[in-house]
């Protein structure tokens, strides 16, 4: 039953009255009345769900009836009757943030569709969303089988993310559990790609083998830089292509977007790993055996990302690279006001690169605190809560500036995450690495059917603490436990978001290019 309340304001409202019989004919509830001071009475005593004011009514015109209509019901719709077309008159209702408007002589299918956009828009886009999914969803499920290359899977990724963000605000919990389902599902499937292709694509690269880690500074970076323009590389840790969609719109007035792609992450899925391979241009085993020094395993002591900027320098100028480089990883929000404050030098440098890493702090303390668990309790809301951040941090600020000065501007990241429920038992012995998604150590039991192992490290490429070592890798949502301490890993942990193992969330990594708009 439609018990839509609406409120019609014309000081010739008994002319109006087909139309009004028309609205009640479609099941609405239409009050009226011919003054401004009337309309304010009866709003402040009645609550309504869209009011129509006529602009031009003797006494107290529609302009000036509708800040004080505003000021009771803030929240209401307002639909502007206007007979004039006038900018100036146009301007001033906009500008006192009208919900539409409507010139006159007023058409009844014209009143009724403004009603819908907005009264039932969101029922009516749910509606729609949910059938169009509908129908999309078998054909998204055919396509897992007919995938044969990480193109074809990122663009299966692609689509789940679309329909993620596209039923975001969808009322209907159904589809919305159909489409985790087919996100399982997919990735499932993806795993069992992965495992069939991943080391064929670090030992034995070809066409269909993907930009990886270790090779986006050679393959995608550099021909970038070697256009010519100033060029900064802005590498957010943590950044998955769903949040990517989610702040895209805030640059729409800065920079044309000239390049939107997914690169592969390099297992494990983890800062140490993935980034140092970013900026060495090699993977972590090569980075181990030339420069000893710079690399720690994950049983050793110490940080494990402290010589990105020496690794990259070296690879600048291995790759005969000459432009002037700036390099800044802000970690605490002072060393963004920092930069913003010392902007000139990266107006300086030919190419600069900010790493930064709030993401992942966010994650971690998601994971340590109630309040922001609260916050970021499903997929949308951390969505949300990063838009929210980007449009207020200090990179976004950042971003501006570069914009104004032309420069070309590279967002990326080194892995994503993806949200754990799942446990798989694990027992290894005090040397074994921490991680929920991945782990390494000489000493491992486990089922071989429930993890991606390898028990020859130097066929992914990875570095061995000793002689046996082997790495496991997790699938999808699964995180590893210890038999001794399950219940308690499981109540910390548990639809906490997390990274290291194989899922298109942590490997399938968004590399955009933006240009300055002219």
């Amino acid at each position: 039953m439609n018990t839509t309340k609406i409120l019609w304001v014309d000081d010739e409202i008994d002319l109006l009255k087909p139309h009004i019989l028309f609205l009640q004919s479609k099941g609405y509830i239409v009050e009226t009345c011919n003054n401004g001071y009337d309309a304010i009475e009866m709003v402040e005593e009645n609550p309504y769900d869209l009011i129509i004011l006529d602009e031009m009514m003797p006494g107290m015109t529609g302009l000036e009836t509708l800040p004080k209509l505003k000021e009771i019901r803030p929240t209401v719709p307002i639909v502007m009757v206007t007979k004039s077309e006038e900018e100036n008159i146009m301007n001033k209702a906009v500008g006192s943030k009208i919900a539409d408007y409507i010139i006159k002589p007023v058409n009844p299918n014209q009143v009724l569709l403004s009603i819908k956009k907005n009264v039932h828009s969101q029922q009516l886009v749910t509606e729609q969303s949910t059938a169009d999914y509908r129908a999309e969803f078998g054909k998204i499920a055919n396509s897992f089988f007919d995938a044969e290359t990480f193109a074809d899977w990122c663009n299966i990724y692609k689509k789940l993310v679309t329909w993620e963000v596209e039923l975001t605000s969808s009322t209907d919990s159904g589809i919305k559990e159909i489409l985790e389902y087919q996100k399982n599902e997919a990735n499932n499937e993806y795993a069992k790609f992965l495992r069939r292709n991943y080391l064929d694509w670090i030992n034995s690269r070809d066409e269909d083998s993907p930009n990886m880690s270790h090779t986006i500074m050679k393959d995608l970076v550099f021909p970038v830089m070697d256009e010519g323009n100033k060029t900064t590389l802005i590498l957010i840790d943590n950044f998955r292509y769903d949040q990517w969609r989610s702040v895209n719109s805030l640059l729409q007035g800065l920079f044309d977007i000239v390049q939107e792609d997914l690169y592969c992450s390099i297992l494990p899925t983890a800062t140490q790993y993935a980034r140092n391979a970013i900026f060495a241009g090699l993977m972590p085993l090569a980075i181990d055996k030339i420069m000893p020094d710079q690399w720690l395993n994950d049983n050793e002591e110490g940080g494990k990302n402290q010589y990105e900027e020496f690794f990259l320098e070296r690879l600048l100028q291995r790759s005969g690279k000459q432009q002037k480089m700036t390099f800044d990883k802000i970690v605490r929000p002072e060393a963004g006001r920092r930069l913003l404050d010392n902007i000139k030098r990266i107006y300086d440098a030919d190419f600069s690169v900010i790493v930064y890493n709030f993401l992942d702090i966010l994650s971690h303390a998601r994971t340590e605190t109630e309040v922001i668990r609260e916050l970021t309790e499903g997929e949308a809301a951390f969505r949300s809560l990063t838009k929210s951040w980007f449009e207020h941090s200090d990179i976004f600020a950042i971003l501006k500036l570069l914009s104004e000065k032309g420069h070309t501007v590279i967002i990326t990241s080194d892995h994503g995450t993806i949200k754990v429920d799942n446990p798989v038992k694990v027992i290894g012995d005090r040397e074994t690495s921490a991680n929920l998604r991945y782990k390494t150590g000489r000493n491992l039991s486990y089922n071989s059917k429930e993890v991606f192992e390898i028990t020859k490290p130097e066929l992914a490429q990875l570095p061995s603490s000793n002689l046996t070592s082997t790495y496991i890798f997790a699938y999808n949502r699964d995180m590893f436990v210890y038999p001794n301490n399950t219940n308690q890993i499981i109540r910390y942990y548990k639809d906490t978001f997390q990274h290291g193992g194989i899922s298109m969330e942590e490997m399938m990594v968004p590399f955009i290019v933006l240009k300055p708009k002219k």
